[in-house]
């Protein structure tokens, strides 16, 4: 029984993540849209570098968006970045996205072990959290078993993750890259975790990996983890959707590919960024099917 005065964690379950996220990749197109408001971006937009500039643009993304894509990404350091006033935009941005109907992929990459770890897990991933967010990006790179909280929550709310794992940034070679003891590369162990968690999960596992869209030929790698692939890279990063099958093979119809400034610069316009969206939407569908 909870106690008078607290607050039960994950009072209500949602169906999990990955039959929602398979749901609306049907239904709305396979996209997800950055809402990364730095401060080029909002200067670009004719807004100032403030917090009212901050929640003028994400609420324009929202109101633009939330309706009829299926996964909005708001990058949580340019909320954090303004302290308790930009979480405060974060956590409406977050409730005014699912409300509409989008799926919310909280971008905050986070990575820690034992009681840490299962705060973030309940900051992100508890639904009774004003921060709640459909899924989490996560770093693995304390080790894989390190996420064991977030997992755990992740399964009790229905939420799910992405796990960093082949990130298109050159630097993330060096780690991810890396060679084991038992001659497998680090991406490949950390690829292999998560085919085992979701092993048997229909019609999609809920927890899937960061693959980065510019990588170009990854068919050393089995990405059939039978969970999402987030593929940032899309757009203004040189990536189009056309390069999707020969990255992602035969795990392409998982894939969501990420887009953010490819969308966001035809800002602050509603029709701009609705119709930029339904653009590449289209062309992500095309390629895929």
């Amino acid at each position: 029984m909870t106690a008078p005065g607290t607050t039960e964690r994950h009072p209500t379950a949602l169906e999990p993540f990955g039959a929602r996220l398979r749901r609306a990749m049907d239904t709305r197109g396979p996209l997800c849209v950055g809402i990364d408001p730095h401060a080029s971006l909002l200067h670009a937009w004719g807004l100032d570098d403030d917090v009212a500039g901050l929640e003028r643009f994400s609420r324009t993304v929202v109101e633009a968006l939330a309706d009829r894509v299926a996964v909005l990404k708001p990058q949580s350091a340019f909320f954090e970045r303004f302290g308790s006033r930009g979480i405060a935009v974060l956590e409406r941005t977050v409730t005014e996205a699912r409300e509409a109907g989008a799926l919310v992929v909280m971008d905050a990459k986070r990575g820690d072990i034992g009681s840490t770890m299962d705060a973030y897990a309940a900051a992100f991933l508890d639904t009774g959290s004003p921060l709640f967010s459909d899924a989490l990006t996560v770093s693995p790179y304390l080790g894989f078993g390190a996420l064991e909280p977030a997992i755990t929550a992740a399964t009790a709310s229905g939420s799910g993750l992405f796990v960093l794992a082949l990130t298109s940034n050159p630097e993330g070679e060096e780690v991810q890259r890396a060679v084991r003891a038992d001659g497998s590369t680090v991406a490949a162990t950390v690829l292999r975790h998560l085919a085992d968690r979701n092993a048997g999960a229909e019609p999609l596992g809920s927890l899937g990996a960061v693959v980065g869209a510019t990588l170009g030929d990854l068919s050393a790698f089995d990405l059939a983890v039978n969970g999402p692939l987030l593929a940032p890279g899309i757009g203004a990063q040189g990536a189009t959707p056309a390069d999707l099958p020969a990255v992602f093979g035969d795990a392409v119809r998982n894939v969501v590919p990420s887009v953010s400034r490819g969308v966001l610069r035809h800002g602050p316009d509603t029709n701009g960024l609705r119709d930029s969206a339904s653009r590449f939407a289209d062309e992500v569908r095309g390629a895929v099917v």
